[in-house]
């Protein structure tokens, strides 16, 4: 082969690369975002809207089967913060700092439990379309307990 032959070729190599390279990481980007959107939690008390906050997956308090007590809008009484003991607890952020890792789990995230005051690690995983898997766990996730969301 000859220079110009070469030169041609790596050239066209390039632009095939360098073409491929978007299409690899938007095939990332949907496979990340398979997470977004409303899931209704194990116990069907509440459903919480996965967004995305910057480059992580956060979860917020969207709905809850019982919205108030005693007439008033609940709050996060169990809150170990007695200052943030009357925050409601619709549109309360519960999940912070969920990364994809690409293999279909969302992790080193941490997720509030409302119910009982306590923060755990977290991770998720797309069991499939409509079903999400979520473990809270302390220290490894051999300590813990999984929930199944749905759509």
């Amino acid at each position: 082969m000859n220079t110009i032959t070469r030169t041609l070729l790596a050239v066209s190599l390039l632009f095939v690369l360098g073409g491929a390279a978007p299409l690899i990481a938007q095939e990332d980007s949907t496979a990340a975002n398979a997470v977004l959107g409303e899931w209704l939690t194990g116990e069907g008390t509440s459903k919480i809207l996965i967004y995305k906050c910057d480059n992580e997956f956060c979860g917020k308090i969207s709905w809850l089967k019982e919205p108030e007590k005693d007439g008033k809008p609940r709050v996060d009484e169990k809150n170990p913060e007695e200052h943030l003991r009357n925050i409601p607890l619709m549109g309360m952020v519960i999940m912070k700092g969920f990364t994809f890792d690409g293999e279909e789990t969302w992790k080193g995230g941490k997720i509030y439990d409302p119910k009982s005051g306590n923060t755990y690690s977290a991770k998720m995983t797309l069991a499939n379309p409509q079903t999400l898997e979520l473990r809270g766990y302390i220290l490894v996730p051999l300590f813990g307990r999984t929930e199944t969301w749905t759509r």
